[in-house]
């Protein structure tokens, strides 16, 4: 179960999943506008399972899915300026996930803020917090994303907003850490 976090990203997951013969083979469609306008490049399988450091920090972690890795990039843009580092990683998976990922962000960042698009009941947010118990890791972890509740429908932004996962938000999160 992949989602990309822009088109040239969904193009590569198109890609491999065309290329894939082990079994199913999973893509949440991202929605909306364009974010990446450079996106006619040769085609590059992506490894199953392995998500990808965006940008370094310091003691606190980002870890997104899909789009919202753009609302994370944006948000650390609005930190820079506070003299404030967090680091991000796009997990690009749910399942698998990227294990060996995750123990790297264990063991180099206090705080961890999941983002996602999706609902945060079961999804990234709860894989995460699964994993660290498993594997007896003891960091806060904030879930960001939808909460379990009906959402109405409208304009993405706003929605957005409204779930509490946009760039300002991610960001007045972390300096409140």
């Amino acid at each position: 179960i992949a989602a990309p976090m822009d088109e040239a990203e969904l193009r590569n997951l198109l890609y491999t999943a065309a290329n894939y013969q082990e079994g199913p083979f999973a893509i949440r469609y991202p929605r909306g506008e364009a974010v990446n306008k450079v996106w006619k490049k040769e085609f590059e399988e992506v490894e199953i399972g392995k998500g990808r450091k965006i940008r370094k920090g310091e003691k606190t972690a980002i870890l997104t899915i899909g789009h919202p890795g753009n609302y994370a990039i944006e948000a650390a843009k609005i930190l820079e300026k506070k003299n404030v580092h967090p680091a991000i990683f796009d997990m690009r998976f749910l399942k698998p996930i990227d294990e060996n990922l995750l123990h790297e962000v264990f063991n180099n960042y206090e705080n961890i803020i999941t983002v996602e698009d999706g609902i945060i009941a079961g999804g990234l947010g709860s894989v995460v917090v699964d994993f660290a118990n498993a594997n007896n890791y003891k960091h806060k972890i904030t879930k960001l994303g939808v909460p379990d509740r009906f959402i109405e429908h409208g304009d993405k932004e706003k929605l957005v907003e409204l779930c509490g996962y946009s760039s300002s938000a991610i960001a007045k999160l972390i300096i409140s850490l």
